[in-house]
């Protein structure tokens, strides 16, 4: 024996009818801090700003891989680490 039986209500009734907590007011809150720090960090997303900041870590990423490289081929010829 089946028995199926369908309840029509909304998603706020049906979570007070199973004892749920009412989410609403925290959601409202984390939504309008997210917008608020969007809002803050747009100037980050400037192309002009992007290009400042990928400049400025490029340039020390270089100078770390060469360092690695001389390093390593320093220590494949057996002389320990050689520094520039």
């Amino acid at each position: 024996m089946k028995v199926t039986v369908n309840i029509e209500c909304t998603p706020q009734e049906a979570r007070s009818f199973l004892g749920l907590p009412d989410v609403a007011p925290l959601n409202d809150q984390l939504v309008s801090e997210m917008q608020k720090r969007l809002t803050e960090n747009m100037t980050a997303l400037q192309p002009e700003e992007l290009m400042k900041n990928w400049m400025v870590l490029g340039g020390a990423a270089q100078e770390q891989f060469r360092k690695l490289m001389m390093t390593a081929a320093g220590a494949a010829m057996g002389g320990g680490t050689q520094g520039g």
